[in-house]
């Protein structure tokens, strides 16, 4: 399985930002896809994940109302939409495959996982 996340950057407070991953030698179909991420000094946080079929999403409340995730399983990708930005959201954020959607509440167990893309809310 590989993993290639992009889009990260540098945003205002109250900004937007996409980031997107793209999957490899797996079909989603089978998986849940979602991200979680990093800030300096601080241990992994969930932030997001859409189940195989894509009917169910999770989000963590502090990022609830203000990101968005989707996937395209005929791309193999999934994206995150990030609104309404916060110095809180500074982080590298990471995607990762899981069967389930339950395993990003602990995301120190996610294997699958693709390399950082970072992320900087700042004015």
């Amino acid at each position: 399985v590989q993993l290639q996340a992009s889009g990260g950057g540098l945003v205002q407070p109250g900004g937007s930002l996409r980031l997107s991953c793209a999957a490899s030698g797996i079909n989603l179909d089978y998986s849940a896809i979602g991200w979680f991420r990093q800030a300096p000094g601080k241990e992994r946080e969930g932030v997001s994940c859409i189940n195989k079929f894509g009917g169910m999403t999770w989000y963590a409340d502090s990022v609830k109302g203000r990101f968005t995730i989707s996937r395209v399983n005929a791309e193999n990708t999934v994206t995150l939409k990030m609104n309404n930005m916060k110095p809180g959201d500074t982080a590298v954020y990471y995607c990762a495959t899981d069967p389930s959607c339950s395993t990003f509440y602990y995301p120190e167990r996610l294997v699958s996982v693709s390399q950082g893309t970072l992320v900087t809310v700042s004015s």
